[in-house]
């Protein structure tokens, strides 16, 4: 039997996604933190409908702060908004497309700083849950 986790960090991030024709669309959304998932973040974004969850690395957003990071299903790069706004640009690919969402950059840097508090960088080791992952892992 499977427990959901207990984030040790949330936060709610309002985020932008832009459509083809480069204009945005407001999406609520969760990123949280797990000190028994130490290298993970996920992010939740909460529609009408159902809540959709993308997790990814802590270690691949704290990089995408400062610099294009990722090269797989997800991206994350800083950029300025054309307000001269700094932001955050996450990109999420899957078989059935691709979605760029905008994050003020603020926002996602207080969350990383928060995840660092709970679980320093060079300490997820420490705190990896493996009875739990394994557990995860045959259910």
């Amino acid at each position: 039997m499977s427990h959901p986790l207990v984030a040790d960090v949330a936060l709610d991030v309002r985020l932008e996604c832009l459509d083809e024709t480069g204009r945005g669309h407001h999406l609520q959304s969760v990123m949280a933190y797990h000190r028994q998932d130490p290298f993970a973040i996920t992010m939740t974004f909460l529609t009408p409908d159902e809540s959709l969850t993308w997790t990814f690395g802590r270690e691949l957003l704290i990089d995408g702060l400062r610099r294009t990071s990722g090269d797989g299903d997800v991206s994350i790069a800083p950029a300025v908004s054309p307000t001269g706004q700094r932001v955050v640009l996450i990109t999420l690919s899957s078989p059935d497309g691709r979605l760029i969402l905008q994050a003020r950059q603020s926002q996602i840097a207080e969350f990383v700083e928060r995840s660092l508090v709970v679980v320093p960088l060079g300490a997820e080791v420490e705190n990896l849950d493996i009875d739990a992952l394994v557990s995860q892992l045959l259910s």
